[in-house]
């Protein structure tokens, strides 16, 4: 260790007993094991506590653990003398980095096995365009700025200036090091954003993946050339002739057998450890032929069979790999970073100043690719910056530039911190620049009242299963579909994100946009999929005005209803349907409960939807192919009816259909208006605002039924109108009307979801609801005592500004206690 703290050449020594010993050294439990467990202890503690200060700014977990690292180095508390002792005594820094070394080893072999090779190559103009320009131009912009770089560096300085016979070499790997994008850690980004299935998404994650996989090939061809001596040029022919060896006979071997013992079910743990064995077979094997350990790795990783097995490959070991491994190695790279070391030097400030270039490169050829597209400024300076975001490959390709002294400690440096930079402001830069929550307000109005017939009806479909595939299918079977107002249907399969994989994030993002295909996910998703899939490739076939396009929207649950927003917005959709969280059994005769997490998802979705919204609690609903179909509307009064009674009518022009509006009247008591305690204290402009609003909601209603009925009723003999009265505010009187109406037997209930909620009566009812995201009506037609086998249909209207807030019912209120909402 040198005197101004920077290291110059570390030996091990290892001590060999004359013992019988079988490992021939001393005790490795009793010496080495307690200090290896404090350090893994101390990166794990330390990097989930700057994990936890920095979430708040979506910053990855991957600089947090360079950060616990960078807390024992020399700027920080590796200054203090026993701290420092402590954590890296002599005889334990061996042991720290073989197991770091061990689970790089690990985490690169899993993403060789997530890789999914066929997306690459089915990648799109735009996206190749960003990685081309974007490899070049930051390949340009390395070789210049370590130019300078190197100018800036003291020549009599004995740290500075790489050594002769690496020169080329460290133009080689700083540029790289510069060009490589972190696909993983960009994945994980974006999904956290929301913007995973946006356009922008996933044209930057095309780029990312490009740029990833041109980043492992030139580290394969590079590796061999970083080595002082010996014959290069031989490595990287006998490591491709190895690679294409495992592609073309070990692949074909090894793929039967375990494709065999997955679909059976049959493996034991023994034989998976067996096979997993391969790994530093392969890591020795490409040791030995003079290049990387990780690229043998990374090559088993590709060969092993996708789908169900690397799947179970991911939930066995992806924990343990991603959250105690390698955040050692993590670590590791960030102990190099010297602060002191880097500012005392007189040109300081301007090697920052290059730090901030480094950033630069990305965002230029980005800016210039989405100007060719025809794309905005603010989509390049978005895609530019993440793809800006840096990985694993930057920080292997910098740690072995390190340990074969191709770059001097300066340069690392300064690489190092411009790594840092660029991968955390990403997250905080992106949610400033380009939010498309801003658009859901900005957009016109995207409701059926509002669409023309003569137009084309796009339609987001949200499913979770195939039933819900089939119900949603005969409901949109009823909608109508002509060739003078055809349906656009966007099928969103709603996956929740489970494991920290990336593949799953990633396998919808090069697919047609009016096709459909399949894709790869997690083996259950993965066959619910196919299924979905081979379901609407049929309807398609009856229906030739439907265009279709399916994709898994892969999320949190609890976040998910962002993703759904994001399809919308992109697919330009006036509906989004959603399936009832209960589905309908036929032994039991009613409905039961299948995942309480799919109310709160269709609550979410209520919230703040970007478009109109229809629940669908499906009782058997029938194809309009076998049968005719009866539907009733039943319209009170307000936005949400009037967009019911806007479906119905499109439903009505279906030869195969029969609609009967039924409207209810609101009288005496029942029409008193309910006025909430915080306007009546705000004297009487509150109350006369609320006056004034209901009269011109009525207004409407009056405006929209004359058109149903001039247009609709008097020019089509399937639809019939009706009118009821209710004048009772007990709330007694709407469950018998409704008791009536199910005498007739009809197949479907259109209903608005907030029918009457500013009346007394309904506000009464709606606090003994089980589940008010369906409004009054919806929940007595949907309620098992209500005894009805017609499927419902329940419709709320988009309006901007327009925020659901659903109350908790009475009934739930009294068995868990009252709640603020």
């Amino acid at each position: 260790m040198a005197e101004d703290g920077m290291s110059i050449l570390a030996c091990y020594n290892a001590t060999f007993s004359a013992t019988n010993d079988i490992w021939m050294t001393d005790d490795v439990i009793a010496k080495r094991v307690p200090l290896l467990c404090l350090q893994i202890a101390y990166d794990l503690l330390v990097s989930r506590f700057f994990y936890f200060i920095l979430k708040r700014i979506r910053v990855p977990l991957i600089v947090a653990q360079i950060l616990a690292g960078f807390s024992l180095s020399p700027t920080l508390l590796g200054n203090f003398k026993p701290i420092f002792d402590l954590f890296y005594e002599q005889q334990g820094i061996l042991a720290i980095e073989t197991f770091s070394n061990l689970g790089i080893l690990y985490y690169v072999f899993l993403s060789g096995l997530e890789m999914n090779s066929d997306v690459i190559l089915r990648s799109r103009k735009k996206g190749t365009s960003l990685a081309v320009v974007g490899i070049v131009t930051s390949m340009l912009f390395g070789v210049g700025l370590l130019t300078v770089q190197h100018k800036l560096e003291d020549e009599n300085d004995t740290f500075s200036l790489t050594p002769k016979e690496n020169h080329n070499e460290a133009y080689l790997f700083w540029s790289l090091a510069l060009s490589v994008t972190g696909f993983p850690v960009l994945a994980r980004i974006l999904a956290k954003l929301k913007l995973l299935y946006t356009k922008l998404g996933k044209d930057a994650l095309t780029a990312a993946m490009l740029t990833d996989a041109y980043g492992w090939v030139l580290f394969t061809l590079l590796i061999p050339y970083s080595k002082i001596g010996g014959k290069p040029f031989l490595s990287v022919i006998s490591t491709l002739l190895f690679i294409v060896f495992c592609f073309t006979v070990v692949r074909p071997i090894l793929t039967p057998i375990v494709e065999k013992k997955t679909s059976a079910n049959t493996w034991r743990k023994s034989q998976l450890l067996d096979l997993l064995m391969g790994v530093f077979i392969c890591s020795f094997i490409t040791d030995c032929l003079g290049t990387h350990p990780i690229v043998g790795a990374f090559v088993f990783g590709l060969i092993l069979p996708h789908g169900k097995f690397a799947d179970m490959v991911m939930e066995m070991s992806d924990d343990f790999v991603s959250g105690i491994l390698c955040p050692v190695y993590f670590a590791g790279f960030g102990f190099r970073l010297n602060l002191p070391f880097l500012l005392k030097q007189q040109s300081a400030g301007l090697m920052m100043l290059i730090v901030v270039l480094l950033c630069i490169p990305k965002v230029l050829s980005s800016l210039i690719v989405t100007f060719f597209f025809g794309m905005p400024a603010r989509d390049g300076l978005a895609i530019g910056l993440l793809l800006n975001t840096k990985g694993v490959m930057a920080i292997i390709l910098l740690n072995v530039a390190w340990d074969k002294r191709i770059l001097d400690p300066y340069c690392f440096m300064v690489m190092m911190l411009a790594i840092i930079l660029m991968t955390v402001i990403v997250s905080p830069l992106i949610s400033a620049i380009y939010q498309p929550k801003f658009r859901f307000m900005q957009s016109q109005l995207k409701t059926m009242q509002k669409l023309r017939f003569d137009m084309e009806l796009r339609v987001v479909a949200c499913v979770h299963n195939t039933k819900h595939a089939n119900s949603m299918i005969h409901v949109l079977e009823a909608t109508n579909a002509t060739r003078v107002s055809p349906i656009h249907v966007s099928v969103a399969h709603l996956v929740e994100l489970t494991r920290h994989g990336t593949a799953i994030l990633v396998s919808q993002m090069d697919r047609s946009d009016s096709t459909v295909g399949t894709e790869t996910t997690n083996y259950g998703s993965q066959s619910k999929f196919e299924s979905i899939t081979n379901a609407f490739e049929e309807f398609v076939k009856q229906y030739n005005a439907v265009r279709i396009d399916t994709s898994n929207v892969v999320s949190s649950y609890t976040t998910i209803h962002e993703d759904i927003f994001n399809v919308a917005e992109e697919k330009r959709a006036s509906l989004i349907l959603l399936p009832f969280h209960k589905e309908y059994s036929t032994i039991e005769g009613g409905l039961e409960i299948i995942n309480n997490q799919h109310c709160e998802i269709n609550k979410n979705v209520l919230q703040q939807a970007p478009c109109s919204v229809g629940i669908f609690v499906d009782r058997g609903l029938g194809s309009l192919l076998k049968t005719k179909m009866r539907i009733v509307m039943i319209f009170i009064g307000g936005p949400d009816d009037r967009e019911a009674l806007s479906i119905a009518w499109r439903m009505a022009g279906h030869s195969g259909t029969q609609l009967h509006v039924l409207r209810i009247h609101l009288l005496d008591k029942a029409a008193e208006e309910k006025l909430s305690k915080t306007k009546k204290i705000k004297s009487h402009h509150g109350i006369l605002s609320t006056v004034m609003d209901s009269v011109m909601q009525n207004e409407l209603d009056e405006k929209y039924l004359i058109s149903f009925r001039h247009k609709a009723v008097n020019n089509n003999d399937s639809i019939v109108y009706s009118e009821k009265e209710v004048h009772s505010n007990t709330g007694e009187e709407i469950p018998t009307l409704l008791n009536e109406i199910d005498k007739s037997g009809y197949d479907l209930y259109i209903v608005g979801q907030g029918s009457g909620k500013n009346t007394k009566i309904f506000s009464k009812l709606l606090e003994w609801c089980d589940h008010p995201e369906l409004g009054v009506i919806g929940d007595i037609l949907a309620s098992t005592s209500f005894g009805s086998q017609s499927s419902v249909l329940i419709v709320q209207q988009y309006m901007i500004g327009r925020k659901t807030v659903v109350k908790q019912s009475h009934r739930e209120s009294m068995k868990t206690g009252p709640e603020i909402l």
